[in-house]
């Protein structure tokens, strides 16, 4: 009998939470949520944008993606698409992999013993300080975006085109005068996405009332879609009113016209209804983006061994 000794099987590396390497891959999970999301629902984006900036251009969305697809044909519905992928997987990454930094930061200034007690603020104040950086990598590509996709003849035909006309002609600075309704817009928004999800996952978690390391992979992603879909409806509802604001300015901000004074302009000719143009598709829309987005987000933290958000 060989005495010759059995090769060992090598031991798959494990990545340990809250790492440099975790948060990388928390940060790639969420370029992949954000980009992959927003880009897919490109042709929703263009007629709410459109609506927004002139509510009489179409009788509804759907004959706005008819007439869109007649005229324009399926390029036509991705306008703005590359700024879109762009902007949005730049966002992901800041959006996800700040908020896990965050979160756990702002858990151990509140302390273990609190940590439960004040979770919710937890995840407000670290949804909040991700967003906010998670904007400026953003904002670039959403005035690009914007622009490309509400101005008629169109402004330019390619993200590099707009970029150089953008730049040359009214400087670099222009691409940031959107920031602070984008702050608005976003910051709401991306506290109610991430603290409503995370409170109506762990009471999906209660309701059903298993222990959590009885769940199935494909139960958990399935907790995470449901959860994600009910927190964008609210975040939809929350977030609208900046975010036509957003598109208006981006669209017909006067020379010379601060955003201050272009905000007031703009809501004086369209009023407080005015602000909710759009808002039927925004839920729609808002609502599949999220549940999509931490879907995929849950579903990438799992392949990679991590446990999904809230489990």
């Amino acid at each position: 009998m060989s005495n010759a000794p059995v090769p060992s099987v090598p031991q798959k590396k494990t990545v340990q939470l809250f790492t440099p390497e975790y948060y990388g891959l928390c940060t790639l999970g969420g370029l992949l949520a954000c980009g992959l999301t927003h880009t897919a629902i490109t042709p929703l984006d263009v007629v709410k944008c459109r609506r927004q900036v002139n509510p009489n251009i179409y009788s509804s969305n759907m004959a706005g993606l008819r007439s869109i697809f007649g005229k324009e044909g399926i390029r036509g519905l991705f306008t703005g698409g590359v700024p879109t992928l762009v902007g949005y997987s730049l966002q992901g990454c800041g959006k996800y992999g700040f908020y896990e930094i965050f979160k756990h930061q702002y858990s151990k200034i509140v302390g273990s013993e609190n940590a439960h007690n004040y979770r919710t603020s937890v995840y407000l104040a670290a949804s909040a300080s991700a967003e906010l950086l998670a904007d400026v990598m953003l904002c670039p590509m959403e005035a690009l975006k914007v622009r490309i996709q509400t101005t008629s003849p169109r402004f330019a035909n390619t993200t590099r085109e707009a970029w150089t006309k953008v730049v040359a002609n009214e400087g670099f600075g222009t691409l940031y005068r959107g920031l602070t309704p984008l702050w608005f817009r976003q910051i709401p928004y991306t506290m109610m996405k991430f603290a409503s999800f995370e409170r109506i996952v762990e009471s999906l978690y209660s309701y059903i009332g298993k222990p959590k390391n009885m769940y199935s992979k494909s139960e958990k992603i399935g907790i995470s879609f449901a959860g994600g879909y009910m927190a964008g409806v609210l975040c939809a509802i929350i977030s609208h009113p900046a975010d036509t604001m957003v598109s208006k300015l981006n669209s017909s901000k006067q020379a010379g016209e601060g955003v201050g004074a272009a905000a007031s302009r703009i809501y004086r000719n369209i009023g407080f209804g005015g602000l909710w143009n759009g808002l039927t598709v925004r839920i729609f829309m808002i609502g599949t983006l999220t549940g999509a987005q931490w879907l995929i987000y849950d579903s990438f933290k799992i392949a990679c061994g991590f446990p999904a958000t809230g489990a």
